[in-house]
């Protein structure tokens, strides 16, 4: 019968006629014959499924072997035999070279027929031995997944006792070798059923033998942490990891993170190579397990591995979000990655030019999936944004992206940020803040943040940017007996010198340091300047003085430079003086009297105080001037007369005086005519009469302030009734009476801090004033002079006036702006934004007053500025100073600095100030200065190669990862693909699955 069948199987018969004559056969089949007959059966059968050249010879020989097995147990059994089974199983079937890859099926086929027989035992005694032998010799995923169904279908044959833990070892081993050579997503589904198939057998196994959990779990930690050059495990190891019962999790993460013989280049290889396994799209909990082991190296403060796998996963981890099938477990990881990253903004910067795009692709995907992540994105930047505040310039792309998502509420954020944080103790991570690599591309150097210092750092960078000031410090000679400002000078010097990316301010904070501040908290950086300045002008005050000769100018008079020379380096720079006056309402007298001062305090105006209307006109109406020349007027009277402006009708006999001009121009764009009065830049057109110039400037937005306003409302008259009548001493009794300031003199830097931060009764605590306020970037003040001071100024300006005039216009362009992010005084971040406002520049004219015109625009849009946020230094613009409080409306400007523009407008008193830092051209240091800048700038240079190579140790051991960024680019415009595994909803071509697998 044996001939008859294989004479069959071997003609060219149609299929159908032979699958007649097939059944004849396998009918004959069941009737009884003799031990040989079925003998032979049985081995063209075993021949047919091993070795059958086609699936047609193969379906033959198994349906056949079924009848033997069902209709001749006896002979079957006795065919079937230990010895026949190990010679398979050792030796293979079929000529040398062409092995049949069927024996494991052939087996498992044949094992149901003798399960009842007495040879049953020995067989799957030596099925125990031989399978732990196969997956010792490493078999491919469809072996693998062979010998795991045969185990599954038949767990008698799964090894047991010790042998049993080395078959789940081997096994694994075997997973973590697992390749799929081919794209095509038919071969993927393949490779992906093969893995399920293994990682179940173990699922099974550890089920009924939990004993075997945790040899297996280090054999997988050997594996992934192996630091041998080699090929990189498969992601397949991820599907083992989801069959682990969770409730083992924080014994097996606290017994690996507290394992001395573990290298922390070990666990940094494992670590990074479990983060590669949010790609894998089948496993479950794996997410829990990456975020349960960075927490476990959390716990034992291990933050240089965190910091070195989080900036090198990051991005490979944001890139998983794009496909649905695994976004849910990458958003998980990312989650913890970058809310646990607090002491330092590398790793979300990472992200910053990627976000934008996956925005745009997860609202294209419109599915409950990426709305849902959307939403929790957003959630993630915003506390982002919270916590590094202070870069504008880089998160205008990524907040207009998100600008229609819900914003969490500063609770919220805080929650968010409070129990994902590494550690409580900030010192802890001080010395892991970022690390930079060179100096930045701006040339400028930053400060390091020693722990909420932002406040001194955007300080002494808007300090540093005032050349002048800048220059003097530098100037000084040893022996000045001023330790505070020699501090400063070695600040200075080391950040003009300093080859470092960033420096310590440690040891000037602890010399400027006001003994009322709590350390480690959030200070105002107003307090912090004014205590500052204070304390250098009463040291040279108290007799450590500076020794620094002037220029003589045959333009100053002795008196002046006498004066001037009398003064403090504080006083030169920022001093001024205020004249405040008060008149009695009843007999007209006035009182005054005249203070210093260093900066300008400005008070927000009640939100229904106009302080434009023709009713209410400031005394000094303050203007923006725009980077054009200003012409004198035409009528000198315009510059005269009495500061005194009515707030209602004039008593009987006092005639209205006419209000002093104060320009605040725009910028007049190029193409525009030249109207010397342009009022662009506060979004109204000014008029040469300034009543009519103070009111047209209300068409701006109603809630919109500028600083003119703020000078306006602080210049401008205050009546004192009611309570706070004036005790005239004329009248000797108290009487109405009206109070206004006037600047005599103005300082070389003029500094304006906004009163943001007000006591509110009902929360007991300082509330911030979040209006938006509009800077001109150059501002023009009225300075009352005396007959001496004026005859030398007008004479020094040809024109514009005369000596009779009261007032004289002085001109200040904007130096930096300090920004405060955040709600509270006592919280948030600082940062600043500066210009280096020199003489060096053309102004418009020279030295003679002859004008240039159109030159100022060299001032106004060709000098550079620059984004100070402690360490980071970068480019910016005065477009970003302007827009930075729309973008971010916690974000507003605090502290300004403006720097008086020398020429017309000034007189010999600060040209000389101006002068004073550039005496002897560039600074030149003291030799011990330069000496220890020398010392560090070579001790910075060791630091470096010393850094490159051990970073160069430390990150080749990192697992190499495919270019991630391919994936956002193939997926850019992929809208015909089709499939379940694509960037959007529904779609996904057989290549992107490729790539988010492997």
């Amino acid at each position: 019968m044996d001939k008859i069948l294989e004479a069959v199987v071997m003609s060219s018969y149609p299929n159908n006629v032979k699958q007649g004559l097939v059944r004849r056969v396998i009918e004959a089949s069941k009737q009884p014959m003799d031990s040989e007959q079925c003998w032979s059966m049985l081995e063209l059968c075993t021949k047919l499924y091993l070795v059958g050249d086609t699936k047609y010879k193969r379906e033959i020989g198994k349906e056949v072997l079924e009848v033997y097995g069902h209709y001749h147990p006896e002979e079957f059994e006795e065919f079937f035999n230990v010895r026949f089974l190990l010679s398979l199983l050792q030796e293979g079937y079929g000529p040398l070279g062409k092995r049949s890859h069927y024996v494991l099926d052939y087996i498992q086929l044949g094992l149901q027929f003798v399960l009842e027989s007495p040879s049953a035992n020995s067989i799957f005694s030596l099925l125990r031995i031989e399978v732990l032998r196969k997956v010792c010799e490493r078999p491919g995923p469809k072996q693998c997944a062979k010998i795991s169904k045969l185990l599954s279908q038949h767990p008698q044959c799964i090894p047991t006792g010790k042998h049993q833990v080395l078959f789940c070892q081997q096994l694994i081993r075997c997973i973590g070798q697992f390749q799929c050579v081919s794209e095509g997503e038919e071969d993927i589904m393949e490779f992906l059923e093969h893995v399920n198939k293994v990682s179940g057998l173990l699922q099974r196994i550890w089920r009924t033998q939990t004993s075997a959990i945790l040899p297996s779990l280090k054999e997988l930690f050997t594996i992934i942490s192996s630091t041998e050059e080699q090929e990189a495990p498969s992601n397949a190891l991820a599907s083992v990891v989801q069959f682990v019962p969770l409730e083992l999790m924080d014994g097996v993460i606290r017994n690996l993170t507290n394992d001395d013989s573990i290298s922390d280049m070990q666990m940094m290889m494992a670590i990074g190579r479990m983060i590669d396994w949010v790609s894998w799209p089948l496993g479950k909990n794996i997410d829990k397990w990456i975020i349960a082991l960075l927490k476990g190296l959390a716990a034992v403060k291990k933050f240089s591995i965190l910091i070195e796998v989080t900036l090198s996963k990051i991005e490979k981890v944001f890139s998983k979000l794009l496909y649905p099938i695994v976004r849910e477990g990458a958003l998980s990881v990312l989650q913890y990655m970058l809310l646990s990253f607090q002491h330092s903004h590398e790793a979300f910067h990472l992200l910053l030019p990627h976000i934008p795009r996956l925005v745009a692709s997860l609202k294209k995907e419109d599915s409950n999936s990426a709305t849902s992540s959307l939403e929790q994105l957003a959630e993630l930047i915003h506390c982002m944004f919270f916590r590094f505040s202070g870069f504008p310039d880089l998160y205008e792309p990524v907040l207009e992206a998100i600008k229609a998502l819900p914003i969490p509420n500063e609770d919220r954020i805080k929650h968010l940020l409070g129990q994902n944080a590494w550690t409580s103790q900030k010192n802890e991570l001080a010395c892991f803040y970022p690390r930079l690599a060179s100096k930045s591309e701006t040339g400028k150097i930053g400060l390091i943040n020693l722990g909420n210092t932002c406040y001194m750092n955007s300080i002494i960078q808007s300090l540093f940017m005032a050349s002048d000031f800048r220059h003097s410090v530098l100037n000084l000679t040893e022996g000045n007996s001023q330790p505070l400002m020699t501090k400063l000078q070695w600040l200075f010097a080391f950040l003009e010198h300093s080859q470092r990316p960033a420096i310590s301010p440690e040891s000037f904070l602890s010399a400027s340091w006001p003994p009322w501040f709590t350390p480690g908290a959030q200070q105002d950086c107003s307090e912090y300047l004014k205590y500052l300045l204070d304390r250098l002008h009463e040291e040279e005050k108290t007799g450590k003085r500076i020794y620094q000769k002037l220029k003589e100018s045959s333009l100053m008079s002795q008196a002046v430079e006498h004066h001037y020379l009398n003064k403090t380096l504080i006083e030169k720079m920022f001093g001024g003086k205020m004249m405040t006056k008060i008149r009695c309402l009843k007999c007209l007298n006035v009182s005054s009297r005249e203070e210093a001062f260093t900066d300008l305090s400005l008070a927000f105006p009640p939100p229904d105080r106009h302080i434009h209307g023709p009713g209410s006109a400031s005394v000094l109406p303050v203007e923006e001037i725009g980077p054009q020349f200003i012409e004198p007027p035409e009528n000198p009277n315009q510059v005269m007369g009495s500061p005194w402006v009515r707030r209602k009708p004039h008593v009987s006999g006092d005639l209205p005086a006419q209000p002093v001009p104060v320009e605040t121009l725009g910028f007049q764009e190029p193409g525009e005519p030249s109207d010397p009065l342009s009022r662009d830049a506060v979004g109204a057109q000014s008029t040469k009469d300034p009543i009519l110039a103070s009111g047209e400037q209300a068409s701006a937005p109603k809630d919109s302030r500028s600083v003119p306003d703020l000078i306006n409302y602080f210049l401008s008259p205050e009546r004192l009734t009611a309570e706070n009548k004036y005790h005239c001493e004329k009248c000797a009794s108290l009487q109405d009476a009206e109070k206004v300031a006037e600047l005599t003199e103005g300082p070389h830097y003029l500094i304006l801090t906004l009163l943001r931060f007000s006591f509110d009764p009902r929360t007991m605590k300082r509330k911030k004033i979040l209006d938006n306020v509009s800077i001109p970037v150059v501002l023009k003040l009225p300075v009352l002079v005396s007959s001496e001071e004026n005859e030398d100024v007008w004479r020094h300006r040809k024109g514009r006036g005369g000596p009779g005039s009261s007032f004289v216009s002085v001109v200040y362009d904007l130096c930096s702006v300090v920004v405060h992010s955040g709600i509270s005084s006592e919280s948030g971040h600082y940062y600043c934004y500066s210009r280096e406002c020199t003489d060096a520049v053309p102004h418009g004219q020279p030295r003679d007053g002859v004008p240039k015109p159109a030159s100022d625009k060299q001032l106004d849009f060709e000098i550079q500025w620059y984004l100070f946020n402690d360490t980071r230094v970068s480019f910016s613009s005065f477009e970003s100073v302007s827009n930075v409080t729309s973008f971010f409306p916690k974000d507003t400007a605090y502290v300004l600095f403006y720097r008086q523009r020398p020429g017309m407008q000034s007189c010999p008193l600060h040209e000389a100030a101006a002068e004073a830092g550039h005496l002897h051209g560039e600074p030149s240091l003291n030799k011990d200065l330069m000496e220890a800048i020398s010392k560090d700038n070579i001790l910075y240079l060791q630091e470096q190669e010393k850094e490159a190579r051990n970073r160069a140790a430390y990150i080749s051991a990192l697992p190499k990862s495919p270019l991630w960024w391919r994936e956002f680019d193939r997926d850019k415009d992929d809208d015909s693909s089709s499939g379940g595994c694509s960037p959007a909803a529904g779609g996904g071509g057989s290549g992107s699955f490729h790539g988010l697998v492997f």
